[in-house]
């Protein structure tokens, strides 16, 4: 049965993310002891902050943890303590963390700068930590920055340890605190939970054994459960009850039910947790087959798109070929078109020019050819002063051939030779 019960436990425990700082571990419907009164030991070293011991729970019940000294994991960065809180039904812990502001730990006064609200016990400043010599123990000449600072405590509850239910305490979280908790955190460093893994098995700190004042309340170094940084409870915060030290079996609900429920609870949560995997698993493959589709997809519209284009392109340039070849045709054309111009222009100018030299030619021949007749007559009427042989007609120039594109022009007629008349024969003088 105790076997089962841890079994059971364990589980639970295990079931909780360990960096969750709101998640509830374990739920149990018996108030944790009060906190005990205690000194703190001296700080080993500068750099070390104060961590609070609290109540924890196991498979025996609740087990201090003592308060111990631990190395922030950053500079700058304060502990916020866990703490009790009643959750309607149950007791449920709420884990602590470390950060830059301190936030909400349910208003339980842990002492030595843990008064309820906020942290009096020092802050960091310009990397370094300034300690609050009124409620930290500090001694020696390794720590350079301290002052003195006094800090009323929240007496009222004494030292209840939780939040809520009854007795516990009624405070609520501020605006600032509950700023501070949806700031970036840490959870606690693996010295803290080998401190507390530590008191856990250490059975002489059971509340049942130790009735609220355990012999362990304090240590200079996390897991340094001996030797001379021990620091002794000088007394239980209150009056212990003797229910909280029953057995196993009625500490807790969970312990008091029979181990068909709770065997039903594992098998329910495996099963659920199975069906969360298997979702997860088919989530995982259909993502990825949908990743894979729709890589196909693109691959596949990409290829399109760049056949497309090219097509796209050699047409472009196919029309363009063309379109160049009929510009070049038209030029040559127009070009052609232009020389046959200037041809037809130069045979128009040689042809008027021709016309024009013809036309000079029989403007300039005319005269020749319309000299009246009687002129020649007149001329050869006239006496010779003595007979002498006649002399040969002269012959006329010949006509001037023309060119043979003009036929009309060697078609006219020359002008006759002058008819030569012959002189009258001196009359013969009759011989003597």
């Amino acid at each position: 049965m105790r076997t089962i019960r841890l079994l059971l436990l364990t589980i639970l425990i295990l079931a909780v993310p360990a960096a969750s700082f709101a998640q509830f571990g374990v739920a149990i419907t018996i108030a944790p002891p009060a906190l005990p009164i205690y000194s703190q030991p001296i700080a080993p070293a500068d750099g070390y902050m104060w961590t609070p011991g609290y109540w924890s729970y196991g498979e025996e019940g609740y087990f201090w943890v003592p308060g111990t000294w631990v190395m922030a994991p950053e500079v700058g960065f304060l502990w916020t303590p866990g703490y009790w809180g009643w959750a309607g039904n149950a007791f449920s812990w709420n884990e602590g963390y470390w950060g830059t502001n301190v936030g909400f730990y349910g208003g339980v006064n842990y002492g030595f700068g843990y008064g309820g609200l906020g942290y009096q016990g020092g802050y960091w400043n310009n990397g370094g930590f300034y300690y609050n010599r009124s409620v930290n123990n500090i001694s020696g000449s390794s720590f350079h920055n301290v002052y003195n600072k006094a800090v009323i405590n929240n007496t009222t509850y004494n030292h209840v340890s939780y939040n809520g239910g009854t007795g516990g305490v009624s405070v609520r979280p501020t605006a600032a605190e509950e700023t501070a908790s949806h700031e970036r955190h840490i959870a606690a460093t693996a010295a803290q939970s080998e401190h507390q893994q530590a008191a856990g098995k250490n059975h002489a700190l059971l509340a049942s054994v130790n009735h609220g004042r355990p012999a362990i309340a304090a240590t200079a170094k996390p897991g340094e459960l001996s030797g001379h940084g021990v620091v002794p409870a000088r007394q239980a915060g209150a009056p212990y009850r003797a229910r909280a030290s029953k057995s196993a079996a009625s500490k807790t609900t969970a312990a008091r039910s029979n181990s068909t429920n709770g065997n039903k609870s594992v098998e329910n949560k495996a099963a659920a947790t199975r069906t969360t995997g298997n979702k997860a698993a088919e989530n995982k493959s259909a993502a990825t087959h949908t990743s894979q589709n729709k890589a196909a997809e693109n691959k596949a519209t990409a290829t399109r798109t760049n056949e497309n284009k090219a097509a796209g392109n050699k047409a472009a340039a196919a029309r363009t070929s063309q379109n160049k070849a009929s510009e070049n045709k038209a030029s040559e054309n127009k070009a052609s078109a232009t020389r046959n111009e200037n041809r037809a222009a130069e045979n128009k100018a040689a042809v008027t020019r021709t016309n024009e030299n013809k036309a000079a030619e029989n403007k300039a021949a005319k005269p020749k050819e319309g000299r009246p007749a009687t002129a020649s007559k007149s001329t050869a009427a006239h006496a010779q002063p003595a007979p002498r042989q006649q002399a040969a007609p002269r012959a006329e120039a010949a006509p001037r051939a023309q060119p043979a594109s003009h036929p009309a022009t060697t078609a006219h007629a020359q002008p006759a030779p002058h008819p030569t008349k012959e002189a009258p024969k001196p009359e013969e003088r009759p011989q003597k």
